[in-house]
């Protein structure tokens, strides 16, 4: 296991964690990480290439879409109530640098205290020896205020997909296998044999949830595979979704993978986290479903 700083895209101070097998990329001044690939393989995570080595600015009237790998607080629909605003996200979470602790194996990123919320949030950042798989942590730390209920919730930006997935258990909560989010559903939406499959629409957004612990992304050469396992007896944010999949149009062709924990109500003094494990693949251009009920062992 190496970590080095390095120069990324314009932004210094940032670091490469990485092992035998993967690389991670870490930038705390936007708070976020930014990739993670094979070291000769292709990126899988999506960056705004015209943001690069630019710094929040959480003054901007324009929302900042750095890409990457970050967290917000769920649900959205509590933003206007606790922020005065329905968009964009809350500064401290979203537009702000982080601090950044480095220890021999592991990265932890450390944000100050959201004026709205009276929560820190940590995320480290670790990668598995000689396996090509990073796991995440997200912690809310509740320093001040008054009890909040909240949801810790990732948000990963990754590249245009051939196709994108979700294990659906069987039998889901959910009728239809998913939640609708969006006025249409997302293009090539099929569910078969436990497996749901979409693509990306270039016209408009679309957004399901579903109470899937896996989600698939599958690119060209290169799978990322998402777990967080759903947890019994509890009520998770945006009817009851532990997971969803957002898909944007061009011309910012990404999709994002998403997962969310239970909902609970912090008083100060109070944590609560979320663990999101990624696993690299390799996939070739044959039978994209076939690979994928392998990797998803469906």
């Amino acid at each position: 296991m190496t970590i080095k700083k390095i120069n990324y895209q314009g932004w210094e101070d940032s670091y490469i964690l990485s092992n035998s097998q993967v690389e991670a990329v870490i930038v705390p001044a936007i708070g976020r990480i930014m990739q993670f690939r094979f070291p000769d393989g292709e990126n899988t995570f999506w960056e705004d290439s015209q943001l690069y080595g630019k710094v929040p600015n959480k003054k901007s009237e324009e929302w900042n879409n750095f890409g990457g790998d970050k967290t917000w607080p769920a649900p959205q629909s509590e933003w206007k109530k606790m922020t005065k605003i329905s968009w964009p996200p809350p500064d401290t979470f979203d537009s702000v640098p982080v601090k950044v602790e480095v220890q021999k194996n592991e990265i932890t990123l450390i944000s100050e205290i959201d004026p709205f919320y009276g929560i820190r949030f940590y995320r480290q950042i670790t990668l598995e020896p000689n396996e090509p798989i990073m796991k995440v942590t997200t912690t809310f730390e509740k320093v001040k205020g008054d009890s909040q209920q909240v949801s810790v919730w990732t948000i990963t930006q990754l590249n245009e997909p051939v196709s994108v997935f979700a294990a659906i258990p069987q039998p889901s909560i959910f009728p239809q296998g998913y939640n609708k989010q969006s006025d249409d559903l997302p293009a090539n939406l099929k569910i078969d044999n436990g497996i749901l499959s979409l693509t990306r629409d270039r016209d408009k957004p679309h957004k399901i949830g579903s109470d899937a612990s896996t989600l698939l992304w599958v690119g060209e050469k290169t799978a990322v595979r998402m777990d967080s396992p759903r947890i019994d007896k509890v009520i998770y944010p945006d009817n009851n979704s532990n997971s969803e999949i957002y898909t944007n149009y061009d011309p910012k062709a990404y999709v994002e993978l998403e997962f969310l924990s239970p909902l609970k109500t912090l008083q100060v003094g109070e944590k609560m986290d979320l663990t999101v494990t990624y696993t690299l693949i390799k996939t070739t251009s044959e039978n994209i479903e076939e690979q994928a009920r392998k990797i998803l062992q469906r």
